[in-house]
């Protein structure tokens, strides 16, 4: 099973943002880091509805390790904190 990286960052009271390094565009949010958390698979799932209905695919997911090297995601990788979210996610209990 694959997971990507997400950063989290808080945009002020009541309002949390979650972003994927290797998926540009694809964010998510809630009134907090739980919240943020929990409509990420989402997220990504409708991301990754529309990459299909364009004819590609989602592209592999790079490590923390990987994402740390790059100089573009350093001071956010620094900065926030990194999670990582499952694709595809599990299937809820019935």
């Amino acid at each position: 099973m694959a997971h990507y990286v997400a950063i989290i960052e808080d945009a002020g009271p009541d309002d949390v943002s979650l972003w994927f390094p290797d998926l540009p565009g694809c964010i998510s949010g809630g009134d907090d880091v739980d919240e943020a958390l929990e409509n990420a698979p989402e997220a990504l799932a409708f991301y990754a509805q529309e990459l299909t209905e364009d004819g590609r695919q989602l592209p592999p997911p790079r490590t923390l390790e990987e994402l740390k090297a790059d100089p573009e995601l350093a001071d956010d990788l620094r900065n926030h904190t990194a999670v990582l979210i499952e694709w595809p996610p599990l299937a809820d209990p019935e």
